[in-house]
């Protein structure tokens, strides 16, 4: 009788468990009515789109919505799929540089300080606290000086040297025990093999949120400020020109704003399991 008390006074009364349950789910339930509404304004036929006050449910669910929006680019001179292929070649190179180039600073600057990284370190931080509005127009003229106005480049090289992915594996690898690092280097593996062997995979979570991050940044950037040749324009850029051509297409924009949410909520729902895991598993201790 004693060992039952003493094991439900640490793990919680059966009251504060349902209570905490209860909570999580009216959280949850509350987070995710954004997107449930998303996918119920898309379903809609006109004559519920423009129906004051809004309803949160579809009486007459239709895909007319979807039809119309691929109608729309099928009449385009690019073909819709150029749209895709350009958002996928920047995303997908611009997360796996950010991911690796980060991960590799923040293993330096981490393990093996050097004279003035402290400063850099600081640099990067400080660099945070500034908005895009802020750093758009140096960045336009660093862009154009360099000639990269017109090209995939002038959105992947920024989103490359990101700061905020080198903060945040620069605080996680500073976990990571210095006798790991010194093991695998008495045992014969330089500097470039233990970051990839031993590093990358104990910071697993870290650079697995870091790829949500960026993959959501990168997929949601329309580039406009950057790409004018309508053959490399990226598809948030030519779904928000549908979008913006008059209150006919409001039921293509609501289809679109779905396509858009799909590749990162996909990403988030493979990623997210094995953040989790690793965080509850893989801690390592001196």
């Amino acid at each position: 009788m004693a060992r039952i008390k003493s094991k439900r006074n640490i793990n919680g009364s059966v009251g504060g468990t349902v209570f905490v349950f209860i909570i999580l789910v009216l959280f949850g339930t509350f987070m995710i009515l954004p997107f449930v509404y998303s996918i119920v304004q898309s379903l809609k036929p006109p004559e519920e789109l423009f129906r004051f006050p809004p309803r949160f449910f579809v009486s007459n669910p239709t895909f007319k919505n979807f039809k119309d929006l691929f109608g729309l680019t099928n009449s385009l001179w690019v073909p819709f799929s150029r749209y895709i292929l350009n958002s996928a070649i920047i995303t997908l190179i611009g997360t796996v540089g950010h991911v690796i180039l980060a991960s590799m600073a923040a293993f330096a600057i981490a393990k093996f300080p050097f004279p003035g990284s402290k400063i850099i370190f600081n640099i990067v931080v400080w660099s945070l606290l500034f908005t895009g509005e802020v750093t758009a127009l140096p960045q336009y003229i660093v862009t154009a000086k360099l000639g990269l106005i017109n090209t995939y480049w002038a959105l992947i090289l920024p989103a490359i040297g990101g700061s905020l992915g080198f903060f945040l594996m620069k605080q996680f690898m500073e976990q990571v025990p210095n006798g790991v690092v010194e093991a695998a280097t008495v045992d014969g593996a330089n500097e470039l093999r233990t970051w990839w062997s031993i590093v990358l995979p104990i910071t697993k979570p870290a650079w697995l949120t870091l790829i949500i991050f960026s993959f959501q940044s990168l997929w949601n950037n329309s580039g406009d400020k950057f790409i004018y040749n309508e053959e490399i324009k990226t598809l948030p850029s030519i779904l928000s020109q549908i979008s913006a051509s008059g209150i006919s297409r409001v039921g293509a924009a609501a289809a679109a704003t779905v396509i858009l949410m799909i590749p990162p909520m996909i990403t988030f729902l493979a990623s997210q399991r094995s953040v989790i895991e690793t965080m509850a598993y893989s801690g390592i201790k001196e």
